[in-house]
């Protein structure tokens, strides 16, 4: 069977894929189109986010059997055509989910702490002590809203301290003992913390607006590690200046590109320059998965998976 790979990932995939006897091609430079015309020689492709795998991408693809995302989603993939034509999508999110779980925790814990304000005043020279006075996690209840690999990943991280860890997903029955399933309205009535663990579907593109925040009975801190589009960002904004939203911690974006490696093709909007100023707004630059062991982790559970459906036993 021959592979394209599309971009570059750990070494490991490719090594351990000549191993077990596949063809491996490398091509991280030609643009889709150019792709597309050979496309139809290959039984698999590999591929991070350099580009949509779309119906037009698949008609051309007359041969192809897998499609393996070195990474947990599939937005990027017109997955009901890629079904219809039979391609099998394996997915990774099995590779980066504790590299997720520690970064929510990482950035629950300096929100709570003030460690974005402190910091950036003691390198000042400016010692405020009371003004940099912290909230401790014990007590609270932590709500974590889409219960599969990440948010479960992130409740396991959660036990030792003393909080309620409730969840709330559209599947039922998913809860455990790391964190009781509930409600939306019993959710919203309970939590002090939000963390978002969502695919990007149809159902949770844009589905933190204003409404859903101003439903919350208390004001809460958020964490978003999972999609930036899930996110009305100008309504966060406004969230945060009314005290709705305590503060935030962001790994994505709303204005990213979907290839997830740049942010921005115009202007700024306005509400990203509220959050690059707000004392309680904390930003990476989706990275929460991206740790030097995920990358190792995520080509692993690609090889592991292409092994078990296409390699003889």
């Amino acid at each position: 069977m021959k592979i394209l790979h599309l971009d570059s990932n750990h070494p490991l995939l490719i090594n351990q894929l000549n191993t077990l006897g596949f063809t491996n091609h490398e091509d991280y430079e030609s643009s889709k189109a150019l792709i597309e015309k050979k496309i139809k020689a290959y039984d698999g492709v590999i591929i991070r986010s350099r580009f949509p795998i779309d119906r037009q991408f698949l008609k051309a693809a007359t041969n192809l059997k897998f499609i393996g995302r070195v990474g947990a989603g599939l937005e990027n993939i017109d997955v009901d055509f890629a079904h219809q034509m039979g391609v099998q999508l394996l997915s990774a999110p099995e590779g980066n989910r504790n590299a997720v779980a520690e970064h929510a925790l990482g950035m629950l814990l300096s929100l709570l702490n003030k460690f974005n304000q402190a910091n950036a005043e003691v390198k000042l020279g400016v010692w405020h002590r009371e003004a940099n006075r912290g909230v401790e996690l014990d007590g609270k209840t932590v709500g974590i809203i889409g219960y599969g690999n990440m948010g479960k990943a992130f409740a396991r991280k959660l036990q030792g301290f003393d909080v309620a860890v409730i969840c709330y997903d559209i599947k039922a029955h998913v809860g455990d003992r790391y964190a009781q399933q509930v409600d939306l309205n019993a959710f919203r009535e309970r939590v002090d913390v939000v963390s978002l663990h969502t695919p990007q579907t149809p159902l949770t593109l844009h589905m933190m607006d204003a409404s859903f925040i101003e439903a919350f009975k208390k004001p809460f801190w958020f964490i978003n590690t999972a999609r930036g589009k899930s996110v009305v960002t100008a309504d966060l904004v406004e969230a945060l200046k009314s005290g709705k939203v305590l503060g935030a911690g962001l790994d994505v974006l709303e204005y990213e590109n979907t290839s997830f490696e740049n942010l921005f093709a115009s202007e700024l909007p306005a509400a990203f320059k509220y959050l690059r100023q707000a004392e309680n707004v904390l930003l990476t630059p989706h990275v929460a998965g991206w740790t030097v062991e995920s990358k190792a982790k995520l080509a692993q559970v690609i090889v592991d998976k292409i092994k078990a459906n296409y390699c003889e036993i």
